[in-house]
């Protein structure tokens, strides 16, 4: 029987019990040994779950680093934290699944690059919307040429009024941000894994603290407290390309619009054009008539595995990341993408802070 590979979590909050946690049980390789939290009843409670009869529950991350036999460790802190506890986990000579987004600041995003350049272990980013089906077929159109040069894209992070109102979402120092930090971050990947393009040249960008202040929010998970609410409730950026290419990101929590869009993208390129606002939209000419294709993503759909299918990309993604961390194949999200996304973010904000353009020297 293969040795399974053990896996260590840290931080056992939403995104831990939402994602990463169901979807490791699911693959068969795989066992939670160990499991940290500074909040140790959680830790205890995801050790019943998901950990194995004999998994160490922590409540320093660092103590659960010493531990040589974990293989594997799944960073679902806060984004402050991302950093510093994933590169002591490379150095400790585990492979990282760092949740999204990688870190606050490019800084941080390099000195993550570098922590798993100079360890020779893998890094990946949780940016499991790659892997929602029609996103998989989005992107093999792409790689196909069926486009041609993508030269405009739109991505959309937009919430009509769905602000995350628990944890430390609202929390500028713990998150680095708002919405476009927190769903931004989804459309911005997307958009640039499928044109394949990480060379930005120029950002210009503005943010909004506009209806945090406002009371009888009809909020999806009710009212906020705006004394939290220290981080924009909208954001948006246009990104120029090294190669004269164009992106718009779009990002809220709460905006006067009608209807939401979220991990959502349109692409423009000169043999056509595609985009995802309502399933999977393919535009081109074809014997000399403008033509329109939706393909069906509900048929034909092919299960990896029992217990994955298109319909689960959590688990697809966490299936692809585990074979890549068993020397089974290549994973998906690369550090270097991350880091680039981060890049971009970034500069959002600080022209949004500054009024002016930021410009890229690489």
């Amino acid at each position: 029987m293969e040795k399974k590979l053990k896996i260590g979590i840290i931080g056992c909050g939403g995104i831990a019990n939402g994602k990463h946690m169901p979807s490791l049980k699911k693959i068969p390789e795989v066992e939670m040994v160990a499991f940290c939290d500074i909040i140790p009843e959680r830790a205890e409670k995801a050790k019943e779950e998901y950990g194995t009869p004999d998994a160490a529950v922590y409540e320093d991350y660092k103590e659960l680093l010493q531990d040589k036999s974990i293989d594997v460790v799944h960073v679902c802190t806060p984004n402050r934290s991302h950093s510093f506890i994933t590169i002591d986990a490379l150095e400790a000579g585990k492979h990282v699944m760092c949740e999204k987004p990688m870190a606050k600041t490019s800084e941080e995003a390099k000195a993550m690059c570098d922590a798993a350049k100079r360890t020779g272990k893998l890094l990946s980013i949780g940016y499991q919307n790659r892997q929602c089906a029609g996103n998989r077929y989005a992107k093999q159109l792409c790689e196909d040429g069926e486009l041609g040069e993508i030269y405009f894209a739109k991505a959309f992070a937009l919430r009509r009024r769905a602000v995350p109102t628990w944890g430390v979402f609202l929390n500028e120092y713990e998150q680095g941000g708002g919405p476009l930090i927190d769903i931004g971050t989804h459309a911005l990947d997307l958009t640039l894994w499928m044109m394949n393009n990480y060379k930005p040249k120029m950002v210009v960008g503005n943010t909004f603290r506009k209806l945090a202040d406002q009371k009888n929010t009809a909020n999806a998970w009710g009212d906020w407290d705006p004394k939290e609410f220290t981080v924009e409730d909208s954001a948006f950026g246009y990104i120029v390309m090294q190669n004269g290419a164009v992106i718009t990101l779009e990002s809220s929590w709460a905006l006067n619009i009608a209807k939401s869009n979220e991990a959502k993208f349109l692409l423009c390129g000169d043999k056509g054009g595609l985009d995802t606002l309502d399933g999977v939209t393919v535009n081109f000419v074809k014997n000399g008539r403008q033509v329109i294709a939706k393909p069906d993503m509900e048929a034909g759909g092919v299960a990896f595995y029992d217990g994955a299918s298109d319909s689960d990309p959590s688990v697809l993604d966490a299936r692809i990341w585990i074979d890549a961390c068993l020397g089974k194949g290549e994973q998906c999200v690369y550090p270097e993408q991350a880091y680039t996304v981060t890049r971009i973010l970034e500069a959002i904000y600080t022209s949004a802070k500054t009024g002016q353009p930021v410009y890229f020297d690489d």
